[in-house]
């Protein structure tokens, strides 16, 4: 199965991000992709982080809920939506979610980020708690591809990288694919975020699509980019460095399986 990962710098203008998602998931369908992820954010980089709350939804209505679903539709592929703020009974909070929308346009699939990100080294701050409510469990849905394999997709969001228990919850649910839609600080990134990647393939045994925000934003944040591919026994497939784009790869079911059989840790988990 083909799939992409697209990278976005996304800023503040809603309109003018999703022109942006739009062109760059033309150019994965007419690759061939059966599944396109958008990174986190994608349709929001504000200038503060109460810039989420203007944009939030209701789930299962609103012009990024609408812009998603007919892009599914009208490409007829797979799409998980990176994330977008959904409404919750705390006026002062949102969920940031990531939805996963089948070729005919429905949403199949709703995760909401459980981890949220607090980082201070005294020249950079970021607390997420103060505007997103967090999510509490693991969600996946099945992909059936055309090469005959059903997919199962586990959903996860950028700070959940940190946490394996989350990714041993989908390994406990046989998911062979596993997404990080993300926004990794360039900071953080360049520390930590490929040996996470590769970490969480090899110990799950799994396919990994990681979407990232990479480059300058107008809000001055910059983020680390390096959306990838990483398959089962850690090879990084594909890579983008920073700027907006894809990144393309295929997922071979029978290599999947191969490195399962071969090194059947999965088996072997006691704890």
């Amino acid at each position: 199965m083909k799939i992409a990962a697209l990278q976005m710098v996304s800023g503040s203008a809603l309109s003018a991000n999703l022109a942006c998602a739009g062109a760059l998931l033309e150019q994965a369908a007419l690759a061939g992709a059966e599944l396109a992820v958008l990174p986190e954010y994608f349709c929001l980089m504000g200038q503060r982080d109460t810039d989420k709350l203007a944009l939030q939804e209701a789930w299962g209505r609103g012009p990024i809920q609408t812009f998603l679903s007919e892009a599914a539709q009208r490409l007829n592929m797979w799409l998980v939506g990176g994330t977008l703020p959904l409404s919750t009974t705390d006026s002062q909070r949102v969920c940031n979610a990531s939805l996963a929308f089948a070729p005919n346009g429905d949403c199949v699939a709703r995760y909401d980020k459980i981890h949220l990100f607090r980082f201070d080294n005294g020249q950079e701050r970021y607390d997420e708690a103060r505007v997103l409510q967090a999510g509490s469990a693991p969600v996946s849905f099945d992909l059936p591809s055309r090469d005959g394999h059903c997919w199962r997709v586990g959903l996860s969001v950028c700070y959940d990288l940190r946490f394996p228990e989350l990714y041993r919850a989908y390994a406990a649910q046989d998911v062979d694919l596993l997404l990080v839609p993300s926004a990794f600080t360039h900071t953080t990134g360049q520390a930590h975020w490929e040996v996470l990647l590769r970490a969480r393939a090899i110990e799950n045994l799994s396919y990994l699509a990681a979407a990232a925000q990479g480059g300058l934003h107008e809000n001055g944040r910059r983020t680390w980019g390096h959306s990838m591919l990483v398959d089962p026994w850690g090879k990084v497939l594909r890579s983008r460095p920073d700027g907006a784009g894809l990144v393309l790869g295929e997922l071979d079911a029978a290599h999947l399986l191969a490195c399962r059989r071969q090194l059947p840790a999965l088996q072997h988990r006691v704890l």
